[in-house]
């Protein structure tokens, strides 16, 4: 045992630089091996005395000579194999050696990788005879040889700063002897060169040459486009891109999707840049990069939600190894790592390599050529027959290094010794793929792994692939023992970043983890003397802005302007930062800039044109989320520091008690749960995140007329508590009939009604009606309509009346700020939203818009007659925004939120009776304050979580209330679309109701279970279905016909499977068993039923429990057995001829 221990102690100081893994000692027993080469034969590690050892104990167990000549070994392997094919001019390399015009950046960087670790692994050599200077200088040449190569179009970066698509992308491959932008006819796939990951792996290995001690930047006009990269990145959370392989979608059909491995480079590219200074140890402060901390978290909370899923397309993605693993180590949480390797692994290994994801055409033999995309269903033809590329053989082995696991190492170096070739020198030889040749296709597909495959030209003696020749030399070097994991990862990647050596100096944020107990520090503002004496008399000790001086406390749009000039270059066209706004992260550091110290107020507290600022308890529950974001997703050195801003304004509110509790509950110390802690601003600063944001030394801020948040002035300051402070009045207006000014028949008529009216709604509404008749910039008595409507908006807010504010505001075409972020945040987490009326035209949000493009969707699918809806609409697309964010398992079940229906669904709630009087006063939605209409849709999401029994709320809901709660929020039960894949195959002539089909081809030849593109074309399906509760019934029957076939698995229907017809039955016997005869034959196409004689039974059998019609149903699906339409297969005739219950 002692032996095997010191095995162990000896690979893991050799490979891996610790000597038990994640500091678990049991594991240090287990008997691990040391390894010669990918090649080699098997190696024992000599023996020591002690089981501490260390790294530089463990590279002298081979003597100076060995090393060195197994050194010059891989140094004439790299000459070969790799330099031989550098471009003496611009330093790029080719994908493959035959190729003499086109170089490739992504396999640029591996062979420069590659040539830079033997690079690394010469620096322990004290007589090197230059080669290690040669090998430095050619990784460097590569490098900036690509630097020339987009710096030629840097247009393109600006552009797809304000834009992110295809057409202003990067070019991921140039000429190869001139850097110049390839033609049509050099490069037929110009269309497809948006690959985020290319970018986020330059920068990736850009830093981990220079913290090397290698010279890649020369010039602050460099630096300032490096800079610029970063911004270029910084959106892949919300970027569709082509993706590792250039395809987009698996069905290669020219369309991008968002990857996980892109969103994952980019994610680590932006962490290991933070802080970099370009020009290395020498450089000052002007060349250091930064990092949008927002950004980054975006990236990271996006990839792990989509983890261990690839797109939409792709349920997995061989691309998702060099993502987790080595190089980019994109994500250190076990559970999630684990989760995604052993998915490709159990997905996608096979015996000659790792298939690239299903159903890839790519190099087998039955795809053509000479078509540049597939046709739709093609992509079934390359099922069970994917190329296998043993290049991820390679990454395995890497990976196994890098995690201290020898066992996998020599699993795979078993699997890879198999394949390899040898060229004429018996040089080993990496191929790039194998495939199945065309006359064992059919075989293969019948019994897939049966037949031998073949391997590439690619990848042959005469046609090198770099990439793979890349890999091979590092870990080759790893397994030799000749390079450190360290060496080859300097910046530690492979570590959790609080295991990370800490950066020296801390002028500038790094990523270090985040503390088990992390204190989020609170400065409370008082906007005047007046306030905080009055705060003062309740025990919240606040401070005004002269307090702090010479703190100053900013808006975060004044950042916003501040950091325009980081990366700002005339000479090449760039503009900056681009505009957009500083998120909880951001403004929770506090900032040295020009000389000031700097703290900024988070969003939240800005005011704003649109009304929800004017709802108190809103903003208590902004504060509260804010302040559990920032203790969440905090992964800075130093403690966040939020400013809490307090205005008069607030003291006037009904509910501003709610506010001095929720301050007295930080004053203890504590925001349910998170620990906080409340202060002066000066005694938090030296434990705060300090940021220096030197690039501005050289800008005068006089130039940027920054306006600091200003303390308001009073001559009488003699409030005391809230008693003494005068209140906003309680305003209600009259019900009125708004329906008589729509038959006024001319303008004037109407002007004379609104000047004879005093209610704020009235008057919003009679104002709508003449901006209808006329337009917004009409005048009445001097005023525009638009400025009247201002002027009611306004009045109505500091009054808090709801529906004037809503429909003034309606009016006004507003859009609530910063709605795009939301809708993103919708859209990444694998959902999708659709914004309209129920019963009218949906559109649907499927992809990340501007403000512009939002504005139009929703005002344009708006009713005329209720312009309400625009906002009420835009309140729950903030909050599902908010909440998904924070609590994902409210939406789980839901893939297409249904704004309008959500709404509908609300209302449905409100009209359930209740044994209490919270909710029985039958206020319209419309004039309830936004803090009410959060916690309606809190209550109604949670509606998932009660039984028929539960009594929560006091709430009596009938199983037909229920289901038309669920069937507005288009809620489905677990495994639900895999259900229904499973019924569509036993359906040839597809599932059809309401008169909409879904084929069963070509659906299950284009897609797979599993893929989220199919869940969609379910939604799609049930799209159409109008009646909420008639929807939820669709989705019981699919189960229950699953359940049957799964439990009869020869049963197939012969046709088509008409769930309309099946409910029918299923109701017909209903009604006879209760006595009641009624026509039960479902009308209409667009799905609404027949008021005389649908409805009644229906409510009736809605209202019945799940188990009642589940019953009904199944007995309706057996007659369609015994009827014929269901036909049998021959599985095993010993199966009992129908088991349903």
């Amino acid at each position: 045992m002692e032996k095997m221990l010191l095995k162990r102690q000896a690979y893991l100081a050799s490979h891996t630089g610790h000597g038990s893994t994640n500091g678990n000692p049991i594991s240090a027993a287990s008997e691990k091996i040391h390894f010669g080469g990918v090649l080699g034969p098997y190696q024992e590690p000599v023996s020591t005395g002690s089981s501490d050892l260390d790294v530089d104990t463990c590279l002298k167990i081979n003597n100076y000579e060995d090393t060195v000549r197994q050194l010059d070994m891989y140094y004439g392997l790299v000459k070969r194999q790799l330099l031989h094919y550098q471009s003496p001019t611009t330093g790029l390399f080719p994908a493959q050696t035959v190729d003499k015009e086109v170089g490739s950046v992504r396999d640029s960087i591996y062979c420069a990788s590659a040539i830079w670790s033997l690079y690394q692994a010469y620096r322990r050599i004290d007589d090197d005879r230059g080669k290690s200077y040669e090998l430095g200088q050619s990784a460097v040449k590569c490098f900036r040889g690509i630097l020339r190569c987009w710096l030629q179009v840097a247009n393109k970066v600006e552009a797809f700063k304000k834009n992110q698509v295809a057409q202003n992308a990067l070019f991921t491959r140039y000429h190869l002897q001139t850097g110049q932008v390839l033609t049509k006819d050099q490069d037929p796939c110009m269309d497809n060169h948006l690959q985020l990951d290319v970018v986020s792996l330059y920068l990736l290995f850009l830093v981990q040459i220079i913290q090397s001690g290698l010279q890649v930047i020369y010039t602050m006009d460099e630096v300032i486009f490096i800079q610029n990269l970063v911004y270029y990145v910084e959106r892949a959370y919300r970027t569709p891109d082509f993706g590792l392989w250039q395809r987009g979608s698996k069905y290669n059909d020219g369309t991008p999707e968002i990857h996980a491995s892109s969103i994952g480079m980019a994610k680590a590219a932006l962490e290991a840049i933070n802080g970099c200074n370009l020009f290395g140890e020498k450089g000052s402060s002007v060349s250091v990069i930064y990092v949008d901390i927002d950004a980054h978290n975006r990236n990271r909370s996006i990839f792990e939600t989509l983890l261990p899923r690839e797109s939409s397309s792709k349920n997995t993605d061989a691309s998702l190894l060099p993502t987790i693993s080595w190089p980019c180590f994109a994500t250190h949480d076990d559970v999630l790592y684990n989760r995604t390797k052993s998915k490709i692994i159990r997905r996608l290994k096979g015996s000659f390599g790792f298939k690239r994801f299903l159903r890839d055409g790519y190099g087998t033999a039955v795809e053509d050529i000479n078509r540049r995309y597939y046709n739709e269903g093609e992509t079934r033809d390359f099922e069970n027959i994917e190329s296998e590329w043993p290049i991820f053989y390679l990454y395995m082995m890497i990976d196994g290094f890098f995690k201290g696991l020898p066992e996998q190492v020599e699993e795979y170096k078993r699997l890879l010794k198999a394949r390899v070739r040898h060229d004429h020198r018996g040089d080993p030889v990496i191929p790039k793929y194998f495939y199945v040749p065309q006359e064992s296709v059919d075989y293969e597909k019948m019994e897939p792994g049966s037949q031998m495959r073949h391997p590439s030209d690619e990848g042959g003696s005469h046609n090198l692939f770099l990439w793979g020749q890349s890999l091979y030399i590092t870990a080759s070097l790893l397994a030799e023992g000749l390079v450190h994991v360290n060496e080859l990862d300097l910046i530690r990647r492979y570590l959790p970043s609080y295991n990370r050596p800490r950066k020296m100096g801390g002028r500038y944020s790094a990523f270090q983890g985040t503390a088990s107990d992390l204190v989020v520090q609170i400065v409370l503002i008082a906007e005047s003397m007046r306030l905080q004496a009055m705060m003062g008399t309740y025990g919240i000790q606040t401070q005004t802005p002269h307090e702090v001086e010479p703190v100053q406390i900013w808006p975060p749009k004044e950042l916003v302007k501040v950091y325009e000039h980081l990366g700002l270059s005339k000479r090449l066209g760039l503009q900056g930062r681009p505009t957009r706004p500083i998120g909880a992260l951001g403004t929770s550091k506090i900032y040295r800039i020009s000389g000031q110290t700097v703290l900024c107020y988070p969003l939240i507290f800005e005011v704003s044109d649109f009304y929800l600022s004017h709802d108190m308890s809103l903003l208590i529950d902004d504060i509260k989320t804010e302040l559990h974001f920032v203790g969440r997703y905090w992964r800075l050195s130093g403690r966040p520091t939020v400013c809490i801003l307090i205005r008069e304004e607030h003291m006037r509110d009904p509910q501003f008690k709610e506010m001095l509790e929720l301050l007295a509950m930080l004053k203890k110390g504590h925001c349910d749960g998170l620990k906080v802690r409340t202060g002066r601003l000066q005694n938090l600063i030296s434990s705060s995140c300090i940021e220096h944001l030197d690039f501005m030394n050289q800008v005068d801020l006089k130039e940027l007329n920054i306006q600091p948040f200003g303390q308001v002035h009073h001559d009488y300051i003699g409030y005391q508590s809230l008693t003494d402070v005068p209140k906003a009045l309680q305003y209600s207006e009259a019900e009125f009939d708004f329906t008589q000014f729509n038959k006024l028949n001319s303008t004037a008529e109407l002007i004379d009604s609104l000047r004879c009216v005093e209610g704020l709604h009235t008057q919003a509404y009679i104002l709508g009606v003449i901006q209808r008749r006329e337009h917004p910039e009409f005048v009445i008595d001097n005023l525009t309509v638009r400025e009247r409507l201002i002027h009611v908006k306004r009045l109505a807010g500091s009054l808090r009346h709801w529906s004037a504010v809503r429909l003034s505001s309606a009016l006004l075409f507003q859009l609530v700020d910063s709605i795009s972020p939301f809708i993103t945040t919708v859209l990444v987490n694998g959902k999708q939203l659709t914004v309209g009326v129920v019963g009218g035209v949906e559109v649907v949000l499927d992809k990340p818009m501007t403000p512009s493009e939002i504005h139009e969707a929703i005002y344009r699918h708006c009713p005329v007659d209720d312009p309400v809806q625009a906002v009420l609409q835009q309140e729950v697309l903030l909050y599902c925004g908010r909440l998904i964010a924070t609590h994902p398992n409210y939406f789980s079940g839901i893939l297409k939120i249904r704004v309008g229906w959500i709404l509908h669904a609300i209302r449905l709630y409100l009209a359930v009776p209740t044994d209490t009087d919270e909710d029985c006063n039958h206020e319209p939605l419309e004039s309830r304050s936004p803090s009410e209409i959060r916690r309606l849709l809190l209550r109604v999401l949670h509606l998932k979580n009660l039984t028929a029994d539960d009594n929560q709320f006091g709430l009596q809901l009938t199983p037909y209330k229920r289901r038309q709660i669920e069937g507005c929020l288009a809620r489905v039960p677990e495994g639900f679309y895999q259900k229904v894949w499973n019924v569509l195959k036993k359906t040839p002539g597809g599932i059809v109701v309401q008169g909409h089909m879904l084929a069963q081809e070509p659906t299950l030849s284009h897609m797979t279970m599993s893929e989220l593109n199919f869940s969609l074309l379910v939604e799609d399906m049930l799209f159409k279905i109008v009646r909420p509760e008639y929807r939820q019934l669709v989705v019981e029957l699919l189960c229950i016909v699953n359940t049957i076939l799964l439990r009869n698995p020869e049963l197939r229907f012969k046709m088509k499977l008409d769930l309309d017809f099946v409910i029918s039955e299923a109701l017909a016997m209903f009604l006879k068993d209760f006595g009641t005869e009624i026509d039960t034959k479902i009308s209409s196409n667009d799905g609404t039923h027949k008021k005389s004689s649908i409805d009644p039974g229906l409510t009736q059998f809605y209202n019945a429990t799940a188990a009642t019609t589940n019953g009904y149903l199944a007995r309706a699906v057996v007659n369609t057995v015994l009827r014929g339409d269901l036909g049998t297969e021959c599985i095993d005739d010993s199966e009992e001829s129908c088991r349903v219950s």
